[in-house]
């Protein structure tokens, strides 16, 4: 406690504990919605998109990457619905075809162009997080924070709406709603929160934010709302004793938060076998 509190004298790891749980608080979020709808592996599509547009962003020396990665990300994610909708290119083939294709082309822009002595650090750094959270400016500390606060506002007025088009688009779209523009809300929020997350840890590990935190939660609750909120608690308890973890072991930001919610599933697959054995 004595380590920890003296590590928190620093204003540093004081901004990546709050970017943490805003991050981890928004992908919860959305990951009960993405799981259901079977497009889980929608972050690793986006990821390597941003991790494709960061690429240029570094070989262009802009000082701010946000003015490339955010709106390419986005973009990315409006045609990524729009593919996955088409009878030709189902939504799995778009996200691997989108996937594989960024992460290549961002790491050959990096390789021809790249003016840095540690290309390999750089890269090591993008695609698993490193340290990089922990190198936050205050601007950037406080955009994370309006972006976060934007999530879950939105989420909170649309809560009904996504709930319908998350469990069955076509009954809400023959009651009147217009599921074309929630699923594109949901996919520029989804947009957002990934690029939000790349800091925390890495284009190869933001699914497990989404996709872990759900599932866990899933295997304790039944109804849409119990299952969100508790995926929510988790996903900040996970990434809050995973930061702590690694500011005072010195491991990887974003491998040990990754690490502590593949415990917690494990530990929510065993106390829901159980609780459905007593049930029975």
């Amino acid at each position: 406690m004595d380590k920890l509190a003296f590590y928190l004298q620093y204003p540093f790891v004081r901004y990546a504990l709050i970017v943490g749980v805003l991050i981890s608080l928004c992908s919860s979020l959305l990951g009960v919605t993405l799981v259901l709808k079977r497009f889980s592996y929608i972050g690793d599509g986006l990821s390597h998109v941003a991790f494709g547009a960061m690429a240029i962003a570094g070989v262009l020396g802009l000082s701010n990457n946000m003015l490339i990665v955010m709106p390419v990300t986005v973009i990315s994610a409006v045609l990524l619905l729009r593919t996955g909708q088409n009878a030709r290119i189902k939504g799995d083939a778009a996200i691997a075809m989108i996937s594989v294709g960024a992460l290549a082309f961002g790491y050959l822009i990096m390789n021809i162009f790249s003016t840095s002595a540690n290309l390999s650090g750089d890269v090591c750094t993008t695609l698993f997080g490193s340290t990089s959270i922990l190198t936050l400016s205050l601007g950037e500390v406080w955009l994370c924070v309006v972006l976060s606060i934007v999530v879950v506002v939105i989420f909170i007025l649309f809560y009904n709406k996504i709930f319908a088009v998350t469990f069955d688009e076509n009954f809400a779209k023959a009651t009147g709603v217009k599921t074309d523009a929630y699923n594109l809300i949901i996919a520029v929020v989804t947009a957002v929160i990934i690029v939000l997350a790349m800091n925390l840890v890495g284009s190869l590990l933001i699914s497990a934010l989404v996709i872990f935190p759900a599932l866990s939660a899933m295997k304790l609750f039944k109804s849409f709302k119990s299952v969100t909120v508790c995926s929510a608690v988790l996903s900040v308890v996970c990434a809050l004793s995973g930061m702590i973890i690694s500011i005072l072991a010195g491991t990887p930001v974003g491998s040990t938060i990754v690490a502590a919610d593949a415990v917690v599933f494990g530990i929510c697959c065993i106390a829901g076998a159980i609780m459905g054995g007593t049930s029975k």
